[in-house]
This record gives C-alpha cells, structure tokens and sequence, in this order.
C-alpha cells in the first residue's frame, strides 16, 4: 500500500521502531513477580503425585512447624465460602482445591501460606497427604468404551466421559459425494497435545482493601476485563462486586492462549488475601507451568478427501475425537464448542465438507486451549494440508499442481465455504506461485529425482493455508455470554498530544506502537506524540482482551474508527477558525485545508488547542471518542509455505535446508513488526512439527514435564526462514487489515510434515504424526530397509 504519511508521523506501512522495546531491552518492564507490596505474603501449592486418587487425609502439622508458615489450605477451608469450585471459560466446572479426589497428576491438592517464598515451598514438602488410586484413562478413545470408569462423578447422572458432540456441513450431500467419487484418500492424524512455554509463567498478586472493601490483582492475563467479570460472578457471593475489583496486567512474557484461563492458583490468592487482609503473591515455577497449566491440541483425526481423476476435489468429511482431559476448559466461542475448527476446508474450492467433533474427559490436565491459533485452526489447516498432499499423490499429481487447480479462484471472492463461513477476499494462487518462484520449485524438482536416483531422501512440502481471525462478530461469538466485541477511547490533549487506551492486552506483539501508528495515519499525529494504555480495568474500556489475532481486526478498526469521530469534530472545528464551510475544507494527515487554498490551514494540533480554548459556542469542549467494534465478519489472511529437508539414513534426522514463506495479511501496519511474527511464528511452527509433545504413561504420569524432556528449538536448531508477501485488503476491514499474529504457526508444520513424507513416498510412507523426531524415522526407515 502506498505510504500517507511521511516518516516524522509514522503512520500505516513504516517500520517504526517499537515504543515498548527500550524499557524490555534495559530491563525495566514490570511484569507480576517484580510487584512488592508492603507485608505481603506468599503462596505455593501442594500438588499430587497420582492421575487418579481418592484424598483420604491431609495432615497440615509438620508445615505449620515450618518456621513463617501461616497457614495450609485446603478444599474443605475454601469450601466454607463455596469457592473450592469455579467455571470454564466454556461453562464447565473446575475443582479450586478438591475435597474428595484428585483427578490429574500435577492437580492442586492444598496451598502453604507464609511470610516468604522460601518458607512457603518448605511448608509444601512438609504437607503430608494419603490418597487411594483409583482407575485411571489417559487414552481418550478408551474413555469412550463401555464400561470405561466415569470420571466425572461430581456430575449429577452423569454416566459416561463423553463431554459433547459437535457438527458441522451437509452430511448427506458429502456421503453423497464420496459415493460418487473417483478417487478417495483416508488418513488417521494425532496432533498431539503441547504447552504454550511462555517466557514467563503464570502468577498474580492479590491485594485486598479491607477499609474501602476493593480488591486489586496484578495477574499474567491476556484479557483483563473478561477475567474481572468472571471474578465478580464466581465470589460475589462474599462481596466481591465488579466495581470493586480492579485486575491490572502489566508487562506480560508471552500468552499464546495460556494465559486466557483462570487457574486455581490465582483464585486461592484472592481468597487468602480477602481471608488475610494481606498482599498475597503466588508465582508458580516452571514445572509447575509445564505439567498443570492448560495444555494445546491433542486432536485424533480422521480425514477422507473425495476427487475427480482429473484432480478435482469434490468433497471433505473429517471425525475427531478432542482429549480435553479432567474439564472442558477451552477458550472457545461458546456457540462453537469445537472453535473455528470448521475452516477445515482450507483454501480449496469444495462443494460438499461434513466434521464432527466429540470431546471427551480424561485423567490428564484441561486442555484445548488454541495454542498461538485462532480457537483450532492449527489442527484445521495441518488436517486439510496433509489430505491434500495425501490426494495429489494418489492422483500422480505434483503437489503445487494440484493445488492451484483446486484454490477458491479470486473471482470468488466473497466466498461462502461449504461449512458456511464467506471468506473476505483472497489470491491464493499469486501466493503460491510467488514462493515457488523464491524457493526455484522446478529446479529442486528436478534435484529431488537426481537425488533420489543417487539413494538419498530430499522432500520438497506445501502448505497452502487460510486462517479465520478477528473474533468476532457478536452475532456468532461470545465467552461465557460476553460478546466478543473490542474498544480504543482517544483523548487529544490541549497541546495536540494523545493518550488512547484499549480492551486488549499485548503480550509482547507491539500494540503500542502498532495502534500508536493507527492513531497517526487517521489523525496525522506523530506516534511519538501517542501514548496507548491497556490492561488496568479501572482506566482502559471493556474488551475481550488479546489472544486469537482478535488485537488489530478488532481493537486495530476500534481505534480507527474512534480516530474518525475525533476527525470528525476537527473539522468542524476547522471550520470554526478558517471561517469556512466544513464541505469545503480538505483533509490530509495532520491538517485540513481549504479547497483552493492550500495556505489557509489549521493542524491537529492547532484544532486540539482551539477544543479546549476556542470552541463555537454551542459546543462541547474536548476532543475525546470511544468506539466500541463489532466486526460484520471474520477476517481471512492466507499463505503459502514451502519447505525443503534432507533426510539423514544413519541417524534419523529431518535437516530443513530451506523454508519459504509467503504471507498475505492484507494491509500491513508495521512491516518489521509483522516480519518478526512470522518469524517467531514460524519458529513456534518447527518446534512441534519435529520436538515438541507431552504424553502420558498408561498411569497418567507425565512425560515431558521438565525442559530436559520437553525439547524447545534455540537458535542454533532453528532454520533460516525467507519470508515474501502478497497483499489483498480486506475489504470490510477499516483499514483493510486482517492479522498475522499466527499464521506462521498455523501454516509451518505441515509444510514440514508434507515435506518428511514427500522425501518417503516412494518407500511406501503415507504419513507421519508430528513431532518428527529422529527416532520416529529411523524406525521407518528401519521398516523400509534404507537405514544406515
């Protein structure tokens, strides 16, 4: 897009430096941790041992022994006050500290309250607690089975571990095209379960104001206001009324969706503090962060694609199965218990599309959280991309071929996809075509059958996705009953400065600045001269906070269109001092004109002064707007992802020699703040494509619990990653924006998976579940008697 204004106002489209980076490089964020208040207490959290255990006695004496030790909490004391359960984000129920058994390993059992953190973690060791073990299931299709133990026996008749059942699309009409169908491909997936690792965990701070009865809670949230309101409905009971709860998110390291939920941690902080009248501060550490936290993905899928011989899809029909493990704690649209998962169909032109999801308890922490996607998408795109690399095979077409004979044509655009969603805009082809030409397609083609010829194992991938961001319209949208809309209000300042606080809550994405620079390419003032706010409840206007790439399609267009009614006052006020007609006058950033005269002016900085010192008569004073959005549509950005690895036949091992990525976001804001989410994305793409999984021994007990376990890429891991860009506005969008916070992550495993079995085909491999590792191919290519 062309650049409106110059680079001393910095408005859409310049790569301005972030506001925020000079306090994070010279250490002077504050995040929950460095919060110290005046005689504050600790808390730390006795957790259990066993997936599945009766509580048969919790003997607190030894800890109260411990020298600062306060006290030891259990479910029976929160009990008293009816706090020992809370709800999900998706309305199911949630032990705080439980009163009769324990149900995942790692679960909250009781909680040491003391003078220091040291102490706190002392009186936890010293907490002795007897449990019965009782049947455990982890595998989420054998909690399905007749006869499986009933998890969930604090559930009125409940007599199953089935949660829900969930569908979506024509099934008669895609039963119909799979019976006519010429070509058919099914494919079983398991996308497994994975942890957001955010940089820092999770913690709060509770601060209750005995004498003016308000409570204040610094706390690691990604959506301040909802987590308030959440806050008031579960402990009004014990006078916690909204007015007089203030959640403050200051600095925050990473979210990715994990920090979305309420964790029991954060509720007993606040109960030890209304009970004490004390600070309390409860951080927890990294193993705790790694093994009860809410965990991502954990999908079993299966996937049939229909098509012609000529290469023509003609329908998709995709079952799951989703482990939510102990409660269905999702941060999911309530209205789509399964998220957005129905964008399944991908960027292909389908004419008949049938998914059905069952979720399902089992004894493994809550999960289906939408790890750095848009509730499911990851699991969406990497299903439709590997069935469709799995049919362009079958068909002996090449990858790309098949895919540009099948993408939504432009000329479609507005498209309503078979599972009812109308995309906004799109050229699906440009974007492919556009990486093959960066990454030499053809030439590595040819490399690849050389290569092969010669013994080695070269794979060449595609993944050609489309997201689904923006949540969300509230017609279709809302968590627990909150219409997922989003706010900016704008104060202009005497003197042309402006302060502009918002809904969301940036957790490392660049939001004051890349708002800063909304505000300037509507207004023409200098993001300099803009100071954004978010996350205290007590200043920043209600929102549904940040998470889902919901922060620029919605928040973004919020602060547009907040920017247009202050405009809107300027030029009468313009008009006002130039002594003309508001018809008359012109606008460019930063000033209005008279039509003809271009000397005859008045800035936004000297149309601010005038709002507060010479106004008409009959006009308020002030140039202030707030702007509540709620989007007409989701917004649709895409991609195209190729990747090239070499195979090692003596050790296993997937080398990414190189990996090409074309994103399409619509209009770009900051184009260096953009580069680098996708390069953060793509990395956060690798790492579960070839290292990151937790699972579970039949006894429930975790694997991959610590770092040493758990691989994350470093630096020296991680490819090299060539990034393009192709550039279609949405057209519903105030600023033509569509987001890209997680695409890369959407988009990136499986262009890598594509990539593995590609180099494997010919052996007979079909498909590998992800992580990639090196013993996973080793052991197939030990199976296929080519390893070395």
């Amino acid at each position: 897009m062309a650049l409106r204004t110059s680079p001393a106002i910095g408005g859409m489209g310049h790569s301005v430096k972030r506001k925020e980076d000079p306090r994070f490089i010279r250490g002077k964020g504050t995040y929950v941790d460095d919060v110290q208040l005046p005689g504050m207490l600790y808390l730390d959290i006795v957790r259990t041992p066993f997936a599945h255990a009766k509580i048969t006695k919790i003997d607190s004496s030894k800890a109260l022994g411990v020298p600062g030790v306060l006290t030891v909490i259990t479910g029976q004391d929160l009990a008293k006050y009816n706090l020992h359960w809370m709800p999900t984000l998706m309305s199911d129920t949630q032990m705080v500290l439980p009163v009769e058994k324990v149900m995942y390993q790692a679960q909250e059992v009781a909680a040491v309250l003391a003078t220091s953190r040291y102490a706190a973690a002392d009186g936890v060791d010293a907490v002795h607690v007897e449990y019965e073990p009782l049947p455990v299931v982890i595998d989420p299709r054998k909690a399905l089975e007749p006869g499986a133990p009933v998890l969930r026996t604090d559930k009125k008749d409940k007599k199953d571990n089935h949660i829900w059942h969930w569908e979506w699309g024509d099934r008669a009409a895609t039963d119909r095209a799979f019976r006519e169908a010429e070509v058919t491909v099914k494919q079983d997936i398991y996308i497994p379960r994975i942890h957001v690792a955010s940089i820092e965990t999770c913690g709060c701070v509770a601060q209750f104001d005995k004498v003016n009865g308000k409570l204040t809670v610094w706390m690691t949230t990604q959506a301040p206001h909802a987590i308030r309101t959440v806050f008031a409905l579960v402990a009004g009971h014990v006078g916690l009324a909204e007015h007089k709860i203030r959640i403050i998110s200051p600095d925050i390291g990473g979210g990715f969706g994990g920090k979305v939920p309420v964790y029991p941690g954060y509720v007993i902080a606040v109960a030890a503090s209304v009970l004490t009248g004390k600070p309390v501060k409860w951080i927890e550490d990294r193993m705790e962060n790694l093994q009860a936290d809410s965990f991502a993905r954990d999908y079993h899928i299966t996937a049939e694609l229909a098509a012609r011989k000529d290469g023509k899809l003609t329908a998709l029909r995709i079952k799951t199965i989703a482990d939510h493990g102990y409660t269905d704690a999702a941060a999911n649209p309530s209205k789509f218990p399964a998220g957005l998962f129905h964008i399944c169909t991908g960027s292909y032109d389908l004419q008949a599309a049938h998914v059905e999801v069952d979720g399902v308890y089992t004894n493994k922490p809550p999960g289906g959280i939408a790890y750095r996607c848009s509730f499911r998408v990851t699991e969406a795109v990497h299903t439709i991309e590997r069935v469709a690399d799995l049919m362009a095979h079958q068909l002996g077409m090449d990858a790309a071929e098949f895919r540009l004979k099948n993408f939504i044509k432009p000329d479609q655009f507005p498209y309503k996809s078979a599972l009812g969603w109308e995309y906004d805009s799109g050229d699906y082809a440009a974007a492919l075509r556009k990486a093959m030409d960066k990454i030499g397609y053809a030439e590595l083609r040819r490399e690849q059958a050389e290569r092969r010829r010669r013994g080695e194992l070269m794979g060449i991938g595609i993944s050609s996705f489309t997201e689904i961001v923006g949540a969300g319209p509230s017609k279709h949208f809302d968590i627990l009953g909150l219409k997922m809309f989003d706010s900016c209000e704008i104060r202009i300042h005497p003197t042309g400065k402006a302060i502009a606080r918002f809904g969301t809550k940036s957790q490392g994405q660049g939001h004051e600045t890349t708002y800063a620079q909304i505000l300037a390419e509507e207004l023409g003032i200098p993001v300099a001269d803009i100071q954004v706010e978010e996350g205290d409840t007590d200043t920043a206007p209600y929102g549904l906070g940040t998470y889902a790439s919901r922060s620029t399609p919605v928040a973004g267009a919020a602060a547009a269109l907040a920017a247009r009614k202050i405009r809107d006052k300027a030029r009468k006020l313009a008009a006002h001092l130039l002594e003309a007609a508001e018809e008359d006058l012109v606008w460019e950033p930063g000033k209005f004109s008279v039509k003809g005269a271009p000397n005859q002016f008045k800035t936004i900085q000297e149309i601010a002064f005038a709002a507060y010192t010479n106004h008409p008569q009959g006009m308020e004073a002030g140039l202030e707007a707030v702007s509540y959005y709620d989007p007409p549509n989701l917004t649709y950005p895409f991609g195209s992802y190729i990747c090239v690895v070499d195979i090692d036949k003596g050790t296993g091992e997937v080398k990414i020699r190189r990996f090409v990525a074309v994103d399409d976001c619509g209009n770009i804001i900051n184009p260096m703040i953009v580069e680098g989410q996708i390069h953060g994305g793509l990395t956060m793409g690798f790492a579960p494509a070839l290292m990151e999984e937790i699972s579970y021994d039949e006894l429930g007990n975790i694997q991959g619990g610590s770092f040493i376990d758990y691989l994350l890429p470093t630096a020296v891991e991680t490819p090299k990653w060539e990034t393009d860009k192709t550039c279609t506005p949405s057209p519903h969008h105030p600023l033509g924006a569509k987001g890209v916070g997680e695409s890369a992550t959407v988009g990136a495993p499986a262009a890598i998976a594509n990539a593995v079995v590609d180099a494997l085909w010919h052996l007979g491999v079909r498909h590998v579940d992800i992580p990639i590792t090196p013993a996973k191919v080793w052991k197939l290519l030990r199976e296929h008697g080519v390893a070395e």
